[in-house]
């Protein structure tokens, strides 16, 4: 199966209650865990590149990367995994534009720092050029908190999503989904520990989302595909043995699973998981040096970097998004 776009997954996403993973990749092993994952669960997977991992990475090896997940998919399991290549938070038409023309199946322009307007008209540009090649558009209105791509939104700069804006920006754009702002953030410090209540354990209670916002967008675009970013829960098992092992993370927390459960049973098509990735491949290197410091073979720590990414992905895919079998 050749790359596909979100179009069809979105439409069988909503319909049928749960949420595709959206999950950022940066490297070989990152991608072998994820795809791998997806495939013994035969869930549908959209794998989002960042401008920065492009950077890092280059293009062209990103591409032949997936494709080879998905002739492993063909190969080792008889069956055609569909997966998405999406550019993540694309911050000009021409970065939008070289994505495309480089083969990516559907990118992100993100604009919501900008006033209403200038949002449309940037969007629309980068419709246009996406829809005459075939490629899907994803827009944001309201900003998130948090870092991404070392680019930090504080929570005073934030912003939620204006429902009363919505419509008339999906019919101005022609934009095919729509990420939201409800309170989700960037990163693996998603809430400070002021914004914040402790439990009767002491550990961190981030605030709730806010879903009376997403119910009243799901209201105003009945059946259009909404999409959260900033959606890590930021296992706790991972923080703990980044910090037992030289890491110093206090108080990273992130967004409930049951809260995120509770979006991808509802209006939300797609969440974008991030954070949670670094975290298992950090903890399990940290973790594999103070247990092996002898091994100077990368083989050696990366193996089991990509077996726990391997089984955190499945996690997401059952337990949160409930995509497993839907491919």
């Amino acid at each position: 199966m050749a790359l596909v776009t979100s179009t069809e997954m979105f439409k069988k996403a909503y319909d049928g209650g749960y949420a595709i993973g959206a999950f950022n990749v940066n490297n070989m092993e990152i991608i072998q865990g994820i795809t791998e994952a997806a495939i013994e669960k035969r869930a549908p997977l959209i794998l989002q590149v960042s401008k920065g991992a492009r950077a890092y990475a280059k293009h062209v090896y990103l591409m032949h990367l997936i494709k080879a997940a998905i002739e492993d998919a063909e190969q080792t399991a008889g069956f055609d995994l569909p997966i998405v290549v999406h550019l993540d938070h694309g911050d000009s038409f021409e970065l939008c534009k070289s994505c495309i023309d480089g083969g990516f199946t559907s990118v992100m322009i993100d604009k919501s720092g900008l006033p209403f307007d200038e949002n449309v008209k940037i969007t629309r540009q980068v419709v246009e050029y996406a829809h005459d090649h075939g490629v899907v558009v994803e827009a944001e209105l309201g900003s998130l908190a948090g870092v991404e791509d070392e680019v930090k939104v504080s929570a005073e700069d934030s912003s939620y999503t204006r429902p009363e804006e919505v419509q008339e920006f999906v019919e101005r754009t022609g934009c095919d989904s729509l990420a939201i702002a409800i309170g989700t953030s960037h990163g693996a410090y998603k809430f400070t520990a002021a914004q914040c209540t402790r439990n009767e354990k002491g550990i961190l209670v981030p605030p709730p989302l806010r879903f009376d916002i997403l119910d009243e967008v799901s209201k105003r675009l009945p059946g259009f595909p909404i999409v959260l970013h900033g959606s890590s829960s930021v296992p706790q098992e991972f923080v703990r043995i980044i910090n037992e092992n030289g890491g110093k993370m206090p108080d990273a927390i992130g967004i409930p699973e049951e809260q995120l459960r509770q979006a991808a049973r509802g209006a939300v098509c797609k969440i974008n998981i991030d954070s949670d990735l670094r975290l298992a491949m950090t903890a399990c290197i940290r973790q594999h040096f103070c247990e092996h410091p002898d091994h100077f073979d990368p083989r050696q720590y990366l193996k089991p970097a990509r077996i726990a990414i391997k089984e955190m992905v499945e996690h997401k895919l059952v337990d949160v998004l409930g995509c497993d079998g839907k491919a």
